[in-house]
């Protein structure tokens, strides 16, 4: 597993992505801390890494997959893990439900990584 916490760029993405999963890489963002955990078997995994490790609040986390060869930028995020499922905070399904979350979450990976427009 790797902490993004400052940048990193789609090839690498990419890289890890064909090791893993061929075209995806799972992901879990803490947005109160704004770094990313990538490279985990399992989101379940990098959420464990987040708050034993990282002292994150598992409000502040969300799972995603990422799809680096996605050719536009706005469409290689999906917003679904079982993390997700937080009935009790209003989120009853994988999908990240609540739409300015979304916009956060769009945000901070789109700052972490460097992408290519042209990929």
């Amino acid at each position: 597993m790797l902490v993004v916490d400052q940048t990193i760029t789609v090839d690498e993405l990419k890289e890890m992505a064909s090791k893993m999963f061929g075209g995806m890489i799972k992901a879990v963002v803490d947005l109160e801390k704004r770094i990313m955990v990538i490279d985990g078997e399992m989101h379940g995994d990098e959420e464990f890494y987040c708050i034993m490790e990282l002292e994150s609040q598992q409000e502040d986390l969300w799972g995603i997959n990422l799809y680096p060869s996605k050719a536009k930028r706005e469409h290689w995020i999906e917003f679904d893990s079982m993390i997700n499922v937080r009935p009790s905070s209003g989120n009853k399904s994988r999908k990240v439900e609540n739409v300015g979350i979304q916009k956060q979450i769009a945000e901070l990976v789109n700052t972490l990584v460097i992408y290519n427009e042209r990929a």
